[in-house]
């Protein structure tokens, strides 16, 4: 909002004095300046007064200028009609005669801050009030503040008594405030609006929107991140692609100023010009055409004709060749790498993927991350990289590898996490797993599974087979969340229990009593004798304690089938690993080691198999004096 005029200011009485002069004018802040340059004294130092105020109108025709006349305020009325206010032929001015003057000291408002801004299209004219303002009230401050407010807006260029219906309203507002004040001072300053006519809307040109070139490679210090650039545009079903706003023609104005506000033709620059196919929908209305996706998958520009795709082939995933590849493992996307050179890598180093399948031809470089639906992986995988899938399958694992059902044709002490995991040949690593299947066991290897371990052929030493029934971290966080309820229970029923015995043996000490209480009031009440206020009280008191006693014993009894069911939960955590077994197909070789983990009590049960041995099924079994042992066991 600029600000236009300002209220009075305090007076310099050094400067020479003006005589007053009249004058009429249409710019009365230019008569102002004119008169303040011309006798040489800061225009601060003047003030006018506004005699007479005459508003002109005239209407044009066919593109001809007629002459303005003069119209009274009745005529006015008639003609300041919303249809000729934005008819572009319809004119409105006023003229001012003024009477310009220098200020005399002693200005009762020299403190009392006003000012007259307005928005840009000078439609909206609010009156501020600056904060510190300060006014004491006198008999004449209502119209005084009618002049101070019409005197700041012809100064502003700003029509008088033509837009203003709101004036009343707002000058009534202040001056109570004022009168009840008597010397008011404005703690924050407030803002009024004292005029409005009519707002254009604004011509819209046309535009077109490419939605799914998303801002994604920009971070927080506004640096581009090369590495997404985007090198795949992924989209979903039913997403908005891109959209074309249609230009369309504002509609006209007119402002304070009496200033009538033609629209400017709208420009149509950015007319689609490319071509769809049946991947995308196109839905059209008269604001807008919106290009949807019918399906998931990935935008494409060809030629000039958009598409979407869900299959790609490329060489390689690199920072220089594509960057990083955020689809999503939702997005439908499945994609192709080619590169099958042993040299190089087929995901470059530190890349990032995430599509619903991918088909990995060659390595998977250091740190690089793979992630999704499906994957597979033709050559192999450094110690830093890590790659996630719900089925995996891996030539040559050395990195972390994340899945539902993995298949490794050859493990190098890597890392694997899964429910079902079948290797090939296993040579050093870690495996965690509901169930584990290995062909040929090296040396140094660590499994755990919850389920069972199978090894068809042991050649290495070395190696550790571990049961684990909380080998899920959810497992064993909800078996510690058990662990902590079937606490809290038994303090609790136990606390019951006492005050079960308490109120048992305080109702059976009092029943005699009460029984004799209940028909001495039945007594009473029969004869219409007012009942003693002591029994009523001691026969309230038994009758609460039953009532208390019964709740309790019901309390007792759901927690104590809640405890049970608990219990029953903790220990179906323990029966999980009788079930669990550890199979060796061949016969077993020296320093391998078998361990079963325990819940309840927590602990861990270990065997080493004498080299030689052909046993070949071991189980965890509980002797008659309650010890474990872990034996071989049948089929």
């Amino acid at each position: 909002m600029a600000i236009f005029a300002s209220g009075k200011k305090g007076t310099q009485s050094s400067q020479t004095k003006i005589r007053p002069t009249v004058v009429r004018t249409q710019n009365v802040a230019k008569e102002l300046i004119s008169i303040a340059k011309s006798n040489d004294v800061s225009i601060h130092s003047i003030d006018f007064n506004v005699l007479e105020v005459q508003t002109y109108t005239r209407i044009n025709k066919d593109n001809e200028e007629v002459d303005w006349e003069e119209a009274t305020d009745e005529e006015l009325q008639k003609l300041l009609t919303k249809e000729n206010l934005l008819n572009k032929n319809f004119g409105l001015k006023q003229m001012y005669e003024i009477e310009i003057f220098s200020k005399v000291e002693g200005d009762p408002y020299q403190d009392f801050h006003l000012a007259i801004g307005a928005n840009a299209t000078k439609c909206k004219v609010y009156l501020s009030i600056k904060e510190d303002s300060q006014i004491s009230y006198n008999k004449n401050f209502e119209q005084d503040l009618v002049t101070l407010i019409n005197k700041s807006k012809v100064r502003a260029n700003i029509l008088i008594n033509v837009f203003d219906t709101m004036m009343p309203s707002v000058v009534s507002k202040i001056t109570a405030y004022v009168r009840v004040q008597e010397s008011a001072r404005y703690e924050k300053s407030e803002m009024h609006l004292v005029a409005e006519s009519y707002e254009p809307i604004l011509t819209k040109n046309d535009a077109l929107i490419l939605h799914y070139e998303k801002k994604e490679n920009i971070d927080d210090n506004e640096k581009i991140d090369y590495a997404n650039r985007g090198f795949i545009k992924s989209v979903k079903k039913d997403e908005l692609l891109m959209e074309y706003i249609r230009a369309k023609k504002g509609t006209p104005g007119r402002n304070c100023r009496g200033e009538f506000l033609e629209p400017k033709e709208p420009l149509e620059s950015n007319t689609p010009t490319f071509t769809t196919d049946e991947t995308i929908k196109i839905i059209e209305s008269d604001d807008k055409i919106e290009y949807r996706a019918v399906e998931n998958g990935y935008i494409v520009l060809d030629a000039n004709a958009y598409t979407i795709k869900s299959d790609i082939d490329i060489d390689e995933i690199s920072f220089r060749s594509t960057g990083n590849i955020h689809a999503g493992v939702d997005s439908d996307v499945n994609i192709s790498v080619t590169e099958s050179d042993v040299m190089k890598d087929a995901i470059g180093t530190g890349m990032e993927v995430e599509v619903s399948e991918i088909e990995i031809e060659g390595n998977v470089g250091p740190n690089a991350q793979v992630k999704a639906l499906k994957a597979s992986v033709g050559g192999q995988t450094h110690k830093t990289a890590s790659i996630k899938a719900d089925n995996l399958r891996i030539n040559v694992h050395k990195g972390k590898a994340y899945g539902k059902n993995i298949h490794i044709t050859r493990l190098e002490h890597g890392e694997v996490t899964g429910d079902v995991v079948d290797i090939v040949q296993c040579v050093g690593g870690h495996i965690r797993a509901k169930e584990v299947t290995i062909e040929r066991c090296g040396s140094y290897v660590n499994a755990v599974a919850s389920r069972f371990i199978e090894i068809k052929k042991l050649q290495g030493s070395e190696n550790t087979f571990v049961i684990d029934p909380l080998l899920k971290g959810s497992v064993k966080e909800g078996l510690n969340q058990n662990k902590e309820e079937i606490s809290k229970l038994k303090k609790s029923v136990k606390n019951i229990k006492q005050e079960i015995e308490q109120y048992t043996e305080m109702v059976q000490n009092n029943k005699k009593a009460f029984e004799d209480v209940k028909k001495r009031l039945l007594h009473y009440k029969k004869n219409n004798v007012k009942m003693p206020s002591s029994f009523i009280k001691q026969y309230n008191n038994f009758k609460k304690a039953r009532e208390h006693l019964a709740k309790i014993k019901k309390e007792f009894s759901s927690k104590r089938d809640y405890l049970n069911l608990l219990t029953t939960k903790t220990a179906s955590f323990q029966d999980n690993i009788f079930n669990a077994r550890i199979i060796n197909r061949d016969r077993w070789t020296e320093h391998n080691e078998i361990i079963f983990k325990l819940v309840d009590p927590p602990i861990e049960v270990s065997f080493k198999p004498p080299e030689g041995s052909h046993d070949k099924i071991f189980a965890i079994v509980e002797s008659d004096d309650g010890k474990y042992k872990i034996e071989a066991v049948k089929e």
